[in-house]
């Protein structure tokens, strides 16, 4: 069976939050519209968001880093969502295994949302109905659109290329080739829902200068940058 699944490469994320528009956007005025935002700011805030980007920073000061972590409905291979909808509102589609909300069905119960550990799952305050990232499921399976756009709005608007969209279950599609060669992981396996999303990790770029760095007319440090003591000595030999 086919599932189609985001894979967020964590490494590349800087936090723009074009992911987190380009949704509100597309789906306020789609078919999963509207998502109802009625206290937007203050100290009470609520809204209706199917992708939230979190921030914080790990390591100990001065070594710190901020990370950035998307996260919404990963779309789990057995979701807990789904059997503990008293409605049936809650599935997942058998041809693309993407899960949705029926919102005709829905009665705001909340079941999934308890059930749910991603803490995906959201009520629209206005409609009084669940609601979760659809993966632009309007969008990904518009037969109108060329083969390029059907994917989430989110993947087309991510600047660095850091989510990628496909079907996990193909082994030479290029979610899974990424998972296979970054170390691609679900969140939370231990739950034993078997999410369709998977992260790649974070990496460790260890900054290298060279020598011929040091004498370019708009490095400011040029002055300062001693030099090899002798010949044949190298930059990582020299006490900075």
């Amino acid at each position: 069976m086919t599932q189609l699944a985001l894979v967020i490469d964590l490494n590349v994320c800087v936090g723009c939050h074009a992911c987190v528009t380009s949704c509100k956007e597309w789906n306020t005025s789609g078919w999963a519209g509207p998502m109802t935002d009625q206290r937007p700011y203050g100290r009470d805030p609520s809204g209706t968001f199917f992708n939230r980007v979190q921030m914080f920073e790990v390591g100990t000061f001065p070594f710190t880093e901020t990370v950035h972590f998307p996260k919404s409905c990963l779309h789990c291979e057995d979701p807990p969502c789904v059997p503990v909808c008293p409605t049936g509102a809650s599935y997942k589609r058998p041809d693309n295994g993407v899960v949705l909300v029926d919102y005709d069905k829905c009665i705001g119960c909340k079941y999934c949302s308890w059930a749910c550990p991603y803490g995906a799952r959201e009520i629209d305050e206005k409609l009084r109905v669940m609601k979760k990232c659809t993966l632009c499921i309007d969008r990904i399976t518009d037969t109108s659109l060329p083969p390029a756009e059907r994917k989430p709005a989110c993947v087309l608007a991510c600047p660095t290329s850091a989510r990628l969209f496909g079907d996990v279950h193909d082994p030479y599609s290029e979610v899974s080739i990424a998972i296979r060669e970054n170390g691609g992981y679900q969140l939370m396996p231990e739950w034993g829902t078997n999410p369709a999303n998977h992260y790649l990790p974070r990496r460790k770029t260890r900054m290298q200068i060279h020598e011929d760095e040091l004498v370019r007319a708009d490095n400011p440090l040029k002055k300062e940058a001693p030099l090899p003591a002798a010949q044949g000595e190298t930059l990582d030999d020299v006490a900075w």
